[in-house]
C-alpha cells in the first residue's frame, strides 16, 4: 500500500465484542465501528484505519481519552498483544449504540498508561 487511505467500504460490519461479548451493530453515520460502545475495547486489525490489513489481533484496551478540537473525544487505545497505541473517535452520536459516556468520563479522569 502507497500512502494513507481510510476505506469505508466493506469495514463498517456488525461483530461480537472479543472482551465483553456484546453484539456489536454497524454505525449509522457512515464511518467504520472499530471499538466495543460498551466497554470501549477494541481489536488491533487496522494498519491504516478500515483496511483490516493486521495480523496481530490482539485486544486493544482503552487507556485514556484525548479532546481533539477537530475530531472531538477520541479513544486512545493499547494493544495487550504487542503493545501498539492508537486513537480512534469516540462514537457518542450513534443512535443505535453510542459509546459509554461514563466510561469515557472515568477513562479522562484515571487514564490506564
Amino acid at each position: 500500500m502507497t500512502g494513507r487511505r481510510f476505506t469505508v467500504q466493506g469495514t463498517n460490519n456488525a461483530f461480537d465484542c472479543a472482551h465483553c461479548g456484546a453484539a456489536i451493530l454497524p454505525l449509522q453515520n457512515g464511518s467504520v465501528r472499530n471499538h466495543c460502545p460498551h466497554c470501549l475495547h477494541s481489536l488491533h486489525v487496522d494498519i491504516f484505519p478500515g483496511d483490516r490489513a493486521c495480523e496481530c489481533r490482539g485486544v486493544m484496551e482503552p487507556v485514556a481519552v484525548e479532546n481533539s478540537g477537530k475530531k472531538g473525544w477520541m479513544i486512545v487505545h493499547r494493544c495487550q498483544k504487542c503493545r501498539y497505541v492508537g486513537r480512534n473517535r469516540a462514537a457518542l452520536d450513534d443512535p443505535e449504540q453510542p459509546d459509554n459516556w461514563d466510561l469515557i468520563v472515568d477513562l479522562s479522569q484515571w487514564p490506564r498508561l
